[in-house]
C-alpha cells in the first residue's frame, strides 16, 4: 500500500497537475460552452443524508461550472445536472429515476447513496437499457452478483474498503472480534467481507459477537452492552452518521473502547468525524478523507476553489462529487455520443486524470479504481482527525478477476 501511495504522489499527481494547468489555459482562451446542454439526471438522498450529499452536490456544480467555462464537452456543449431527492427508499428512487429519464429527458442517470437504493436503480437501468453511473452506494452486489451491462460504480466498494482495513491490521494479535453494522445491505456485506478477510491478517481470528441495529435507529445502550458482555479483544465497526455518534458516545461512557483495538469503516470522513467533536476516540484504524493533509497540487487547487466558492471545508462527499464530474466529462468526450450503448463501451477501461490521481473504470466488473485514505483517529483540541495517513489505490484491493467472472456469469 505504501508503494501505491508513493507512486501516485510522485507521478500521478504531477500528471494530473499538468492536465489542470492545461485546462486553465484553455479556459482563458476558449469561450464558455455555447451548444445545447447535455442533461444528466442525478438522484441522491439529499434530505436524509444531507451531511454527505449536499457537499457532494456543491462540488458537482463547481466541477461542471469549471468545465463549462473551459468550453464544455463534446465540442462545446455545457454540462447540466438535474438534481432530485431519491427519498432514501428503493421505491421512491425508482420513481424519481423514471421521471428523470422520461419527463426530464436526461441522457443518463447518476448518483444514489444507500446500497439498497443503488441496487434498485441499477435494476431499473438494466430494464430500460440506460446508463446508471452509481457514485456513493458501496454494495458489492452492484458490480458483482447483481451487476449488469448498464451499471457502473465509481467509489471503492465494501470489499475494497474492508480489505484496506484488514490489511492495516496485519501483525496484530487480537483474535476475539465483535462486529457492529447497520442492518441493511451495506452493513451485511461489510460484515461478510470482514469475516472472509480478517483471517489472512490475523490467523486464528474468531467472531464472538455480532450486533446489527436498524439503520438510523440504533439503541446505543443495548448495542454497547451486548458487545461489552462478549468481551472481545477488538471491534469491527460499520456504523456511520448519527448511529456512529450515538454509539461512540455510549461506548465512551461505558468504557467499551478502552484497551480494545477498533477497525472502523468511513469514520475518518469529515461528514462523520465532525459531529463526534471532542468525543472522537483515539487510535482507531479508519478509512477517511484527511483533506487538509493531502498536498498533491491538483488536490490543493480543488480545495482552494471549493473553499472560495462555498466558504466551507470539503467533505468526502465533495471529493466524490468533483471526481464524478471529471470522469463523466471524460466519458462524454471519449464517446462523443449520447447513445447509451456507445457510452457503455466508452466507459470500459476509461482512464481519467482526477484531483486524486488516475481513476480507471475497470471493464471486467465496471468498478472504478478510485482509492481512499487509511489512518488512525486522533483528537486535536476539541476535534477529531486522522494521523499516519496513507492513500490506498483502489486498483490494489479489488476483487480478483476470476471471482468477478464467476459472480457476473451467475448474475
Amino acid at each position: 500500500m505504501t508503494m501505491a501511495f508513493e507512486t501516485l504522489t510522485r507521478r500521478g499527481a504531477l500528471a494530473v497537475g499538468g492536465g489542470l494547468a492545461a485546462a486553465a489555459l484553455v479556459g482563458l482562451r476558449s469561450p464558455r460552452a455555447q451548444g445545447a446542454p447535455i442533461r444528466i439526471g442525478e438522484l441522491n438522498s439529499y434530505s436524509r443524508m444531507a451531511a454527505f450529499s449536499v457537499p457532494y452536490r456543491n462540488a458537482m456544480q463547481l466541477a461542471a461550472d469549471t468545465i463549462n467555462r473551459a468550453g464544455g464537452v463534446m465540442g462545446g456543449r455545457p454540462l447540466e445536472f438535474i438534481f432530485r431527492d431519491d427519498g432514501a427508499t428503493p421505491g421512491d428512487a425508482v420513481r424519481v429515476a423514471e421521471d428523470l429519464l422520461t419527463r426530464e429527458n436526461v441522457a443518463f442517470i447518476a448518483g444514489t447513496f444507500l446500497s439498497n437504493v443503488g441496487l434498485a436503480v441499477a435494476d431499473l437501468a438494466n430494464q430500460r437499457r440506460r446508463l446508471f453511473f452509481a457514485t456513493e452506494p458501496l454494495s458489492d452486489a452492484i458490480t458483482m452478483a447483481q451487476g449488469n451491462r448498464y451499471t457502473w460504480r465509481l467509489r471503492p466498494n465494501t470489499y475494497m474498503q474492508t480489505r484496506m482495513l484488514t490489511e492495516a491490521a496485519r501483525g496484530r494479535t487480537q483474535r476475539r472480534w465483535a462486529i457492529v453494522a447497520p442492518n441493511y445491505e451495506y452493513g451485511q456485506s461489510a460484515a461478510a467481507n470482514f469475516k472472509r478477510l480478517i483471517g489472512a491478517s490475523i490467523p486464528g481470528a474468531e467472531i464472538v459477537a455480532e450486533q446489527y441495529p436498524a439503520l438510523g435507529r440504533v439503541d446505543a445502550g443495548a448495542t454497547v452492552g451486548a458487545l461489552a458482555q462478549a468481551r472481545p479483544d477488538a471491534i469491527f465497526n460499520v456504523l456511520f452518521g448519527p448511529d456512529l455518534t450515538a454509539f461512540v458516545r455510549e461506548g465512551n461512557t461505558r468504557g467499551l473502547f478502552e484497551r480494545r483495538f477498533v477497525l472502523s469503516l468511513l469514520t475518518g470522513e469529515p461528514e462523520y468525524m465532525i459531529p463526534l467533536g471532542d468525543e472522537c476516540p483515539e487510535g482507531w484504524i479508519v478509512t477517511g478523507y484527511p483533506w487538509e493533509q493531502v498536498e498533491w497540487p491538483t488536490h490543493r487547487a480543488y480545495v482552494e476553489a471549493y473553499r472560495a466558492r462555498f466558504n466551507d471545508t470539503p467533505r468526502k462527499g465533495s471529493l466524490l462529487g468533483y471526481v464524478t464530474v471529471q470522469v463523466l466529462a471524460n466519458l462524454l468526450n471519449r464517446a462523443n455520443s449520447l447513445d447509451n450503448e456507445a457510452l457503455v463501451e466508452a466507459l470500459r477501461d476509461l482512464r481519467t486524470e482526477t484531483v486524486t490521481g488516475p481513476v480507471t473504470m475497470r471493464g471486467i466488473d465496471q468498478q472504478g479504481t478510485m482509492g481512499t485514505w487509511v489512518g488512525e483517529t486522533v483528537l486535536r483540541g476539541r476535534q477529531g482527525g486522522m494521523r499516519n495517513i496513507r492513500y490506498v489505490d483502489g486498483a490494489t484491493v479489488m476483487f480478483p478477476e476470476d471471482e468477478v467472472r464467476a459472480a457476473r456469469r451467475s448474475a
